[in-house]
């Protein structure tokens, strides 16, 4: 068995990339071209996700329970973002579906992209292709801005966030 090195931050957009997908069967090809990330770079994430307990062995089902324990408990330290400066971008957080209908506020969060409509205070993605994939897929699109949420967000929105990633990735 490969040795883990621990999990990478595009590891949690190719596990949310799946849930997206509900019960549709999915191929690691697929993966990487909506994502566009490399088919070896797929492999190897799933891998990870093998050993830390987040995909079965047999490749194709999460754990789901693991998955959502991980997002809760370790998600905004493993993985944790400052807003940055103020640019041009996609809106993720609570800029973004769901939480914009939730929360008012003045201040906005965005993945900074040319093409993005809104101007917010820059947070990293998880993977620099984020913003590009995410407006292929609203239901990616919201598992990836609820999951800033949580590494950005006030107590409030975390657990509100939270809420809505367990309710779509148990109905998945």
């Amino acid at each position: 068995m490969k040795k883990h090195s621990g999990m990478r931050p595009h590891d949690i957009a190719i596990l949310l990339k799946i849930v997206s997908k509900g019960t549709d069967n999915w191929y690691m090809k697929d993966l990487a071209h909506e994502l566009r990330i490399s088919p070896s770079e797929i492999s190897e994430s799933i891998n990870r996700s093998i050993i830390a307990g987040l995909i079965s062995s047999d490749k194709r089902t999460l754990r789901k329970l693991a998955l959502i324990d991980f997002l809760k408990s370790g998600m905004r330290y493993v993985f944790p973002q400052r807003p940055g400066s103020i640019t041009r971008g996609i809106g993720t957080a609570i800029s973004a579906p769901p939480l914009n209908e939730e929360f008012v506020s003045n201040e906005h969060f965005v993945w900074p992209y040319g093409k993005g409509n809104l101007r917010g205070q820059a947070i990293e993605p998880l993977h620099p292709k984020t913003p590009e994939a995410c407006l292929n897929d609203s239901k990616y699109y919201e598992l990836m801005s609820l999951t800033d949420a949580i590494r950005i967000g006030k107590v409030r929105e975390q657990n509100m966030a939270f809420e809505y990633l367990k309710e779509r990735i148990e109905n998945a």
